[in-house]
């Protein structure tokens, strides 16, 4: 059984997108979409610097564009993506591609939305200087109460020994002098907020006001949810758990026991892929995984999907 995932923010690097459009029809789709939004993707993902594409408010559609401009090279209609991958997912702001993949959402909705997720969080971070840092090593019962002390939230538990800390610079700077016994490194993360804590109340708000008006399906794929690794199998509540989450932990972890549940056999990460096939070699030894990042990955996808496409029996 294959399993596709979008990356979350901080994959994102200048240029990422200029190889990409090279290919038939992709950079018309991407102004499509940069017209439906009012963000010019296409310069976002080619000429802008990288101060420009840690903007909040353009890192997240940028990203979630990006893994769903690959996805439809891979899998052009609905019925070859259902016929051959068993379960979708994506790490944060991941999501919103995921939801599109699965057909809970369109494409465009799916943008639309992740706009308006990427601005509400921007202006939610610019309350107070906040960020992120991942945690490499360490136990679980260590790190966690450790955070617990300096005030800190464990936003992403990614498995696979990393765990992402979350809250104020003044924290954050606390944890860089006093790292958890056990871990190997703090590494700052290229955020500019702390995400999935309660600093990001305010864009929760915005966020369900957003989806009231939207139509939305029942997935065609299984859908692996951030919030608690479970399969959400009705639309309504995979994008009810969208906005909940934006304030609430990642669970990577759990997602990836999850695939293996499923029957995962192989797993590809999309565009910019890297990241979450890191964690899958380590969390889920023996499955073939493969990070899309240019076009020139695209073949040996294609063969990856052909050996071990599938839904899970």
């Amino acid at each position: 059984m294959l399993v596709l995932v979008a990356p979350g923010q901080g994959a994102q690097t200048p240029g990422f997108l200029t190889p990409w459009l090279d290919l038939p029809g992709a950079e018309d789709r991407l102004r499509a979409w940069s017209a439906a939004i009012d963000l010019d993707l296409v310069h976002y993902g080619t000429r802008a610097d990288a101060d420009e594409i840690r903007d909040t408010a353009v890192a997240q559609p940028l990203l979630v564009a990006a893994s769903l401009l690959a996805a439809r090279e891979l899998f052009p209609t609905p019925e070859d993506l259902t016929r051959q991958v068993g379960a979708v997912a994506g790490h944060s702001v991941g999501e919103l591609a995921a939801t599109a993949l699965s057909g809970v959402l369109d494409d465009t909705a799916a943008m639309h939305l992740v706009r308006r997720r990427g601005l509400a969080m921007a202006e939610a971070a610019a309350v107070t200087e906040t960020g992120m840092s991942a945690l490499l090593g360490g136990e679980p019962d260590v790190v966690l109460p450790h955070l617990e002390r300096l005030g800190l939230t464990p936003a992403n538990v990614n498995g696979a020994g990393q765990i992402v800390a979350a809250g104020t610079a003044e924290q954050l700077a606390a944890l860089a002098e006093d790292k958890p016994e056990g871990t190997r490194k703090v590494v700052p993360l290229k955020v500019a907020g702390a995400f999935h804590t309660h600093h990001m109340a305010p864009a929760v708000t915005s966020l369900r006001e957003a989806v009231a008006a939207l139509t939305v399906t029942d997935p065609h794929t299984a859908y692996v949810s951030n919030a608690d690794g479970e399969v959400v199998s009705g639309g309504k509540e995979v994008v009810d758990r969208l906005v909940g989450q934006v304030a609430s932990p990642v669970r990577w972890d759990l997602c990836m026991t999850t695939f293996q549940s499923l029957g995962a056999s192989a797993l590809i990460e999309l565009v910019p892929g890297g990241t979450l096939v890191g964690l899958a070699k380590r969390a889920m030894r023996g499955v073939p995984t493969l990070a899309l990042k240019t076009p020139e990955d695209l073949d040996a996808a294609r063969t990856l999907i052909a050996e071990t496409a599938g839904p899970a029996e």
